[in-house]
């Protein structure tokens, strides 16, 4: 762990509870699975209907979760479920075809949208919260050339409504260091443009072992991140406060086995990380604190919480 006086501003304490419900992926037994924070009531809530889940979102206003299932990569395959938080009512919202490889899902749900990344696609996309008007906001690369570099992959994806800009990264191939996180405003193109040939993207991070999935504070404008590349930087969960007047990369947590899911929740104080090794971690938003809500349960993916 690292420590830097930018983030004075950006902390916020409050006591941790365990009230929380935590919803997240096993990518490897194909299930949908929730718990308490910590670790009881381990629940399966739907073991049918997925394909290699990646992303999930709660959409808490209407009792949904939404996931991205991302198939398999070279058959343009993946899809995007939704059940009720209890696992019934399972229904597909974005079919087989219309995205490739969905990787991390976001809400923004007072305009009514989900926001994802497709991973071979080359893509970061949105359509409203039932699949329909599907729309390619960025596109990063076209053809069998460009899909067979890992910088052209889109992963993980944040969302800031207010101040109208979507995040993303591209994670590069592993042991590169040539992953980036990205910038460019959510809504409408500079006249000429197209998603394929936008002039309004910033680069905010580059050199980065595998940087995966992502969130934004934007009480705060701390950007969340964790990236699953190899160590001293990757196996880490990081942030950035975006407000600084120079952006540094603060690695709060290191030690994880392929960190992949976050969810952050600053006036609880604590960042959950679930990793490919099947664990989920309580990680102190300050870093000085971890530990082990579950393990050995799968191939952990996405996670969120409620």
């Amino acid at each position: 762990m690292m420590d830097h006086p930018l983030f004075e501003v950006c902390q916020r304490h409050a006591a941790a509870t365990d009230d929380l419900r935590l919803y997240f992926l096993d990518h490897g037994g194909n299930r949908v699975l929730s718990a308490m924070s910590d670790g009881s009531d381990l629940t399966i809530l739907v073991s049918k209907h997925c394909a290699g889940p990646d992303g999930i979102a709660i959409d808490a206003a209407r009792g949904h979760l939404y996931w991205t299932n991302m198939g398999v990569p070279s058959r343009n395959d993946g899809f995007i479920m939704r059940c009720d938080l209890d696992g019934r009512h399972v229904t597909t919202i974005v079919p087989p075809g219309l995205t490739h490889t969905p990787k991390q899902i976001v809400i923004e749900p007072f305009g009514e949208h989900l926001y994802w990344c497709d991973r071979e696609g080359m893509r970061v996309m949105r359509s409203k919260l039932d699949g329909s008007s599907i729309e390619t906001l960025v596109q990063t690369g076209s053809g069998a050339s460009d899909q067979a570099d890992a910088r052209n992959w889109c992963v993980g994806i944040a969302v800031d409504v207010n101040r109208e800009h979507v995040y993303w990264t591209q994670k590069g191939a592993p042991k590169s260091n040539t992953g980036r996180i990205l910038r460019a405003p959510l809504n409408g193109l500079r006249w000429g443009d197209s998603p394929a040939s936008r002039r309004d993207i910033d680069t905010l991070f580059s050199a980065l072992p595998e940087p995966v999935d992502l969130e934004l504070d934007t009480t705060t404008m701390t950007l969340y991140w964790t990236d699953r590349g190899a160590p001293p930087f990757g196996n880490t969960l990081n942030r950035a406060c975006l407000d600084a007047s120079e952006l540094h990369r603060e690695v709060l947590r290191g030690g994880f086995r392929e960190a992949i899911g976050l969810s952050v929740h600053p006036n609880r104080n604590v960042v959950f990380a679930s990793d490919l090794s099947g664990s989920i971690y309580r990680v102190a938003l300050d870093g000085q604190s971890v530990s082990t809500v579950l393990h050995d349960v799968g191939h952990l993916t996405g996670i969120t919480a409620l």
